[in-house]
């Protein structure tokens, strides 16, 4: 694992996409139980160099119920993006993430980690990537629906404070998935103590 997270940092592959260059952000073990597969990081976290260093990384640690000690310890969560560095600015937010991580490091981390007990699957790019047509027609509904996906993925809305509108309008996520998601979590961390 260690030669594999050296040659991801070493990465450059998207390097003329890039706004502010390549900075391969990520944080995965070989003892990894869960494993959050988001979007990209923001340019704080490109800044910091830090996964989910940000509001969205503390809505997060919130929804899942765990300090960040916990969420920074790579023997229990695994931080791996679909795109590792930071894609660019775009017209609404970020750039989407490169398509070319995912394909090319993904597997090799995920079949390092035999661990595993549960994926966090953040917003569309990586609900897409990894459950194809299994997929309902909305985010939304998807995330509705999570229990279908259970026991491997667990589907989540990005936290990001932009998304703070579609919690107002969808009040069954904090009240319905949001414990589920903390019992499964705590389930996992207290299995591993």
């Amino acid at each position: 694992m260690d030669t594999l997270l050296s040659s991801i940092s070493k990465c450059d592959v998207c390097a003329q996409k890039l706004e502010l260059g390549p900075r391969p952000i990520i944080s995965a073990n070989t003892r990894s139980k869960i494993v959050i597969i988001g979007q990209a990081p923001g340019s704080v976290v490109h800044k910091s160099g830090i996964p989910w260093d940000d509001k969205s990384g503390q809505n997060l640690r919130a929804w899942m119920g765990i300090d960040n000690d916990t969420f920074y310890n790579s023997e229990i969560t695994a931080l791996i993006p679909m795109g590792f560095c930071y894609p660019g600015k775009g017209k609404s937010g970020d750039l989407p993430p490169t398509k070319e991580c995912a394909p090319l490091w993904h597997q090799k981390l995920l079949s390092n980690m035999k661990d595993v007990e549960l994926i966090l699957l953040i917003g569309t790019y990586a609900q897409q990537y990894y459950l194809g047509n299994k997929l309902k027609r909305t985010l939304t509904e998807s995330v509705k629906n999570y229990k279908e996906y259970l026991p491997n993925y667990f589907v989540l809305p990005h936290p990001s404070p932009r998304n703070n509108i579609w919690q107002a309008k969808n009040e069954w996520f904090k009240k319905e998935v949001i414990p589920e998601l903390q019992n499964s979590i705590k389930s996992i961390i207290t299995k591993r103590n």
